[in-house]
């Protein structure tokens, strides 16, 4: 039966705890790094690296938003963290997770204090448990050697299916705190449903073991057992639109919420996240790949209609429903391979092959879009049915964002992009919102993005002399996508970068909800602080 008593276990000694407890804050910005050092090589060994070279590697993230930190530490076990963790609240010396450092909210970005690396977080490796089709992992791994060793272990019988664009450099920990996804439409395109269990340690330097269904809140509030004292926890309570959701930390109105959901995509600002069980799905036997050439936009939002309302079945089986918009195809390399005539738009669909062949589901297939209301023409379709075919268009497809900011580079200024989800019904309309904005204000942009889920990406490309129409013209946006229901992040998260964004969502008092969380969890907030909400600096 669930609990709303969630249990810690002590990773240290009594004596090492009681240590922390003569540990005192300094009153200086970022806290006294020099008795940090000194406790921790004194009474642990561990290294508190301090060489700018070095620290100056990991202090900023493909957000390209400034930061500074004052050391660097490399933990290779849970008990490392936690010495790093209990000691940093003790000194209330701010604490930076970070992983690949491949996000693009500044989440990694540290400002001041220390930064924790989870890189040699790599025991006790990767296991798959073939009987029970999972995976347990470390999180320092690269998420996609954890999705090939899948492969390897299960003699390819099981695969792990979140494939974010980032997976050949994000770390397993990373897209676990930010919830990432990929082309999968749907709920099971994302992190959070394949998650069966987390190791979490504490910024006291504790460890809970917690598995999916274990702990579940109780009016709205979990009681961590800390060897017999308890300490209450409140979690989130604002709504969550109901759409792909990336946006804060999970919440539930009602008060239940399981523990699992509230760490995965909560952004470090909790626990850290050492460790992981995720559920594994049967390998596709193959996949059929179409590009449709479509002649404009309306045209691929009938066809996306058709597939949702008129053959749900077939849509449930896409395992990716991707969208070229306006713009995009001058961007693209081998563009004219893929598009047609003087077209403007496309779609690519990729639909998992279980028992029917791939000659059969692709005669399906082409009886499903040229049976649509307006018809795709067959010689609009290409089926990437060769390995080179599909070489070309995922070469296409990434020159897409190379291609857009080595012109910004051109321009001097910096791409600014929108990571919005608006329900289906909402679609059309937020879409000619934004077209017309974007036009109207002069602005050149992409569209692009995961159709299936109704979540597309804007990029703005502005001139030197329009950046602050563009900034203007970004918070319209998430404004609206909000009025309509949405959400301002379906997979990059908030960071830094964002807050404001979770405060036109999701209001202020959902801002005081997550911080109260924290508060509870962190009371000296060193963890991630400045990530999803604004944080005080760490308590003295």
């Amino acid at each position: 039966m669930p609990t709303h008593r969630v249990m810690t276990e002590d990773i240290l000694s009594a004596s090492e705890y009681r240590l922390f407890q003569t540990l005192r804050p300094a009153p200086r910005e970022g806290g006294d790094l020099d008795a940090l050092a000194d406790v921790l090589e004194r009474a642990f060994s561990l290294r508190l690296e301090r060489d700018t070279d070095i620290v100056s590697a990991y202090v900023s993230d493909q957000s390209n938003l400034p930061g500074h930190a004052g050391g660097l530490v490399r933990p290779d076990s849970e008990r490392a963290c936690a010495c790093v963790l209990a000691a940093c609240s003790a000194l209330g010396i701010p604490v930076r997770i970070s992983a690949g450092r491949t996000n693009l909210t500044g989440s990694a970005t540290p400002e001041g204090g220390i930064i924790l690396s989870l890189e040699r977080m790599l025991s006790p490796g990767i296991v798959v448990d073939t009987t029970a089709r999972t995976v347990t992992c470390a999180t320092g791994f690269v998420f996609e050697d954890m999705r090939r060793a899948v492969l390897e272990q299960s003699g390819g019988r099981l695969f792990f299916p979140v494939d974010p664009t980032s997976r050949c450099e994000a770390m397993v920990g990373g897209t676990l705190s930010c919830n990432a996804s990929g082309f999968t439409p749907g709920e099971r395109g994302a992190m959070r449903p394949w998650v069966r269990g987390l190791r979490l340690v504490t910024a006291d330097g504790r460890l809970v073991r917690a598995g999916r269904g274990q702990y579940v809140s109780e009016a709205g509030v979990f009681l961590f057992d800390r060897a017999g004292r308890l300490a209450a926890v409140p979690v989130p309570r604002y709504p969550r639109p109901a759409v792909k959701n990336a946006g804060g930390p999970f919440s539930s109105p009602d008060g239940r919420l399981d523990l699992v959901d509230l760490m995965v995509g909560s952004e470090g600002i909790f626990a850290l996240i050492t460790g992981c069980t995720l559920d594994l799905a049967k390998t596709p036997a193959g996949h059929l790949d179409l590009f449709c050439s479509l002649p404009d936009e309306p045209h691929a939002l009938r066809l996306l209609a058709h597939l949702r309302d008129d053959r749900p079945g077939a849509f449930s089986a896409l395992s990716a429903c991707e969208y070229f918009g306006p713009h995009c195809r001058r961007f693209m390399d081998h563009e004219q391979r893929l598009f047609r005539k003087d077209h403007r738009v496309g779609v690519y669909l990729q639909v998992a092959l279980e028992r029917e062949s791939l000659e059969s589901a692709g005669q399906r297939w082409l009886d499903i879009l040229q049976g649509a209301p307006q018809p795709v023409s067959g010689e609009d379709i290409l089926a990437l049915v060769h390995e080179r075919d599909r070489a070309l268009f995922f070469g296409a497809r990434h020159s897409l964002p190379a291609n857009s900011l080595e012109l910004v580079r051109q321009k001097g200024t910096h791409t600014i992009m929108t990571d919005t989800v608006v329900p289906a019904h909402r679609f059309g309309e937020f879409l000619a919102f934004t077209h017309d904005l974007l036009r109207s204000a002069g602005l050149e942009y992409l569209a692009f993005g995961h159709l299936g889920d109704c979540h597309l990406h804007f990029m703005i490309m502005p001139e030197r002399g329009q950046l602050s129409d563009a900034g203007h013209v970004y918070d319209r946006i998430i404004e609206k996508s909000s009025a309509l229901g949405g959400v301002y992040s379906g997979e990059h998260g908030t960071g830094r970068r964002k807050r404001a964004d979770f405060l036109a969502c999701h209001g202020r008092d959902a801002a005081s909800q997550v911080l109260a969380c924290k508060r509870a969890m962190d009371p000296r907030l060193v963890l991630n602080p400045g990530n999803v909400v604004e944080c005080p600096p760490p308590a003295q």
